[in-house]
């Protein structure tokens, strides 16, 4: 249900222009669901989707796992623009998750970025918004809610350092470690995955590389959503207004 309040949320504040078609309910959970369903009748009226009720067998064929409490949103593709200036905002904090191989850790890691207060994400042409439903549930629907734009690396380096932004790359191999690197909005940030990592081309566009610190000898990666979250939530905690 989360998912589809964030659908419909992301929709009506413009952030996305990704529909809500059908709604499906299993009829069994339909005195369960009551709360639900009747804000999504009212919703419904204003947005022009259906509800319908339906088996459990149905709901169980076109989800994705078991967990879907009986309650399903059938709905069309969102589109990704490519990213503009016009589409930056003056002293913001964006992000590109680059490299990252599977859609529960780019959800994941969306989940904290949002929580950061990051305001929009740039997505490579690979990305994994065509897995829309496991990233919309992995993210707790933050996927829906953020601002997305699609560029090539290099090119969407090029769009925020002519904005004036600082681009930051994380990268194990520098001598600059989070906890003692100012870093100060305007950033855009971007973060590897545990084994493509970041592109050379985009490392060697960037204004600064940070490495997060480690409490012992470690020799692996974290994930891509455990480093998104450490360095989203610094960058937060260095720029937040007291």
């Amino acid at each position: 249900m989360q998912s589809i309040r964030s659908v419909i949320a992301g929709f009506e504040a413009g952030v996305n222009d990704r529909r809500i078609n059908e709604i499906l309910y299993d009829r069994t959970k339909s005195a369960a669901l009551s709360k639900e369903l009747g804000w999504l009748k009212h919703v419904a009226e204003r947005t022009g989707f259906t509800i319908r009720e339906c088996d459990a067998d149905e709901i169980d064929g076109l989800s994705l796992g078991r967990t879907h409490g009986g309650i399903l949103a059938l709905c069309s593709e969102r589109t990704i623009s490519p990213l503009k200036p016009e589409n930056v905002k003056e002293n913001g904090f964006y992000v590109m998750l680059e490299g990252i191989e599977d859609p529960y850790n780019f959800g994941y890691a969306l989940r904290s970025l949002y929580a950061a207060g990051v305001d929009g994400i740039v997505l490579d042409e690979r990305n994994w918004m065509s897995a829309a439903g496991v990233v919309a549930r992995s993210s707790a629907g933050a996927s829906e809610l953020f601002p997305m734009f699609q560029a090539k690396p290099t090119d969407a380096a090029d769009v925020f350092g002519a904005k004036g932004y600082r681009v930051v790359c994380a990268d194990i191999d520098t001598p600059h470690t989070l906890e003692e690197t100012e870093i100060r909005f305007p950033v855009f940030l971007v973060i590897g995955g545990e084994r493509r990592g970041i592109s050379r081309a985009l490392l060697d566009r960037a204004d600064l590389k940070v490495k997060i610190s480690y409490g012992r000898e470690f020799r692996a990666s974290l994930s891509a959503a455990s480093a998104a979250t450490i360095l989203g939530y610094e960058i937060f905690r260095q720029n937040r207004q007291n």
